[in-house]
């Protein structure tokens, strides 16, 4: 007996295979049926963008608003504040030193 396989066990591996081949073809179908295609991919991130872009600017307005204060609390309260106290400490280091 010879260790080559009869012809209806080809036939039976032959198809085997086939089958094989036509779930992996198959399996591949579904999955690109289920990805976004570039066109929808493009329009979310767009809708992203156009989401995103009104928040960005009142993220900077808030910075700079935020800015605006600080310089106002220095030019209204600290300047003046150390403009009155600076020459209250000189007049007092001038006493102590006397």
């Amino acid at each position: 007996m010879s260790d080559e396989p009869t012809l209806g066990e080809v036939v039976r591996r032959f198809e085997d295979r086939l089958a094989d081949v036509r779930d992996d073809i198959q399996q591949l179908g579904h999955r690109i049926d289920s990805k976004a295609s570039q066109d929808v991919y493009d329009l979310g991130h767009e809708a992203l963008v156009a989401r995103i872009t009104p928040l960005e600017t009142l993220r900077e307005k808030g910075a700079e608003k935020l800015v605006a204060t600080r310089r106002w609390l220095i030019g209204a309260v600290v300047v003046p504040l150390v403009g009155i106290l600076l020459p209250v400490v000189i007049l007092l280091l001038q006493g102590v030193g006397s």
